[in-house]
């Protein structure tokens, strides 16, 4: 200790001679950097912020855990991030959840920044004046991506990596990366990363409220909650991280999460997506730069999974609602068990979970999975029986003259839609329709014949899923009226009027919102506003 104080130069050779793989001990490296505690607090304080610069963004190893200790050594706080890229011309494309308080923190340290986005000056209002008065440059309307030539890019998730626009742009020389990577990057503490087609934001939550009610300092983000990287002053080193991650954010992106979670893989956003596989090797990168001292935990009843397995080199734990598994968790005759080295240990019995439905057995078994050695089974246990769920996800807003609403809005896939409608016991009255992401309804237009009362169709997608309702076997004109109607809120009333006492009126669009909202939470609570004004 007494070598690095006031003299970061000393402490060097021992740092290194720790990460060198011929140091006796090579474990070392796999403890959690917070480990070193005061040791790690002192080079970092004292250590020249050039130094640190040129140490991490000079040195050519792939980012690994041990990059990772070594960035946090040496790493760069929020700060010092931002006053190393000071002297490159930046964009950011997108002004949107993720990227407004990016753009804030560059602006605020006299970075030179362009903002980018689709909408107009007119569509933007007020918040283009703002901008441009704390010193940026806009590039609005439909050539914002048009000429792209900065230094360094910062995409909104929606834009993909491969877009001709940027690849011309990294031709130029161009970096490109995104809010989320840096936040990786700088992160300090623990991070626990989900993705996949279904569930990731129940399971992310959960995860969650595993965490904190075992003690732990939770920052939730990612696709969900809060942009997190300009809350990374406040985040300590003892704290935990969780991040939703969708294929967007993680196609292409260098990260190494410690734990990695993923649910399951159905086809979805093929809209963005060059195809499947892109959409499968997108969702790979969560796992990818993993090494042995992470975790990865995998869906066994699910046929993408030994593909990630092959593809990782983190310690395995698999998740199953059907078959025996040696390290995870399992359900086996309506109970849920974590299991180690082949020994199952009771947690609850799948009746006392509070949420309804088979999905979510399965988000509760990947999330008693990855906080095993973390949270007690006697924690997991309690919130399984009285966590009540997320918004927008079966959330039941009220009940009017008997008739019972719930918001799906979530459900922007068939399968999540399919899952919402297995969750109930009564025949509901289900409005579905929006964006157009490319994907099938088949499978969705069965689900619906055998499960739903009433179809209520809306938005881009009302055709094709009319369609396949109506090209399914099970589908009888006299047993599943079906209603079209372009306007939503109209589409809720006429739903709303046609439901009695007794009756669910369930909002699962089995799409994205794009075509009408800004995105499901949008379209979810103006379902919820129509519902409240109902008499």
């Amino acid at each position: 200790m007494h070598l690095s104080e006031g003299h970061p130069w000393r402490a060097l050779p021992v740092i290194l001679a720790l990460w060198s793989p011929d140091f006796p001990h090579s474990q070392a490296f796999a403890l959690c950097p917070r480990s070193f505690g005061q040791l790690t607090v002192v080079i970092v304080s004292t250590f020249d912020p050039q130094v640190k610069n040129k140490l991490v963004n000079e040195t050519q190893m792939p980012y690994t855990n041990e990059v990772r200790f070594f960035k946090e050594v040496f790493g760069l706080t929020l700060l010092e991030y931002v006053q190393s890229i000071k002297s490159r011309r930046i964009a950011v494309i997108g002004i949107g959840v993720s990227n407004l308080p990016l753009l804030e923190l560059l602006l605020s340290h006299g970075c030179e920044v362009t903002a980018c986005d689709l909408r107009t000056r007119e569509q933007m209002g007020a918040e283009a004046d703002r901008l441009e008065a704390m010193g940026a440059r806009l590039r609005l309307g439909p050539g914002y991506l048009e000429n792209l030539d900065e230094d360094l890019i910062f995409r909104t998730p929606g834009l993909m990596p491969f877009d001709e626009h940027l690849e011309a742009a990294r031709e130029r020389g161009s970096e490109i990366t995104s809010e989320m990577e840096v936040f990786l990057k700088l992160c300090p503490c623990k991070v626990i990363a989900i993705t996949g087609s279904d569930g990731k934001t129940t399971t992310s939550t959960i995860i969650s409220e595993l965490l904190k009610a075992a003690g732990y300092r939770v920052h939730l983000g990612g696709n969900i909650g809060n942009p997190l990287l300009c809350e990374t002053p406040d985040i300590l080193p003892e704290d935990i991280a969780v991040l939703e991650l969708s294929s967007f954010q993680l196609h292409s992106m260098d990260c190494c999460p410690d734990i990695a979670v993923i649910t399951n893989l159905t086809p979805n956003h093929l809209d963005k997506h060059r195809d499947f596989q892109d959409y499968i090797d997108a969702k790979r990168c969560i796992t990818e730069h993993q090494n042995e001292n992470c975790r990865l935990i995998l869906n066994l009843d699910d046929a993408h999974s030994d593909y990630y397995a092959a593809c990782s080199q983190a310690q395995k734990a698999w998740f199953s609602d059907r078959q025996e598994v040696r390290e995870g968790a399992m359900l086996a005759e309506s109970m849920l068990y974590r299991v180690h080295e082949g020994v199952r240990r009771l947690v609850l019995p799948a009746s006392e979970i509070h949420l309804p439905g088979e999905h979510n057995v399965l988000n509760y078994l990947a999330a008693f999975a990855a906080v095993e050695g973390m949270v007690s089974d006697e924690i997991c246990a309690k919130v399984a029986r009285n966590f009540a769920g997320v918004e927008h996800r079966l959330e039941t807003v009220r009940v009017v003259n008997g008739v019972r609403y719930i918001n799906d809005s979530i459900g922007t896939s068939p399968t999540r839609t399919i899952a919402g409608l297995r969750a109930l016991k009564t025949k509901p009255i289900v409005i579905a329709g929006g964006y157009d992401k490319h994907i099938p309804f088949d499978e969705l237009g069965d689900e619906l014949c055998l499960r739903a009362k009433a179809l209520y169709l809306t938005g881009d997608t009302a055709e094709k899923i009319r369609d396949a309702v109506k090209a399914s076997k099970y589908y009888r004109e006299d047993v599943l009226p079906i209603c079209m109607e372009a306007d939503f809120e109209q589409t809720v009333l006429d739903a709303a009027h046609a439901a009695g006492e007794g009756d669910i009126v369930l909002l699962s669009p089995a799409c994205a919102a794009f075509d009408r909202f800004k995105n499901f939470m949008e379209r979810g609570k103006k379902f919820k506003s129509i519902v409240m004004a109902l008499e």
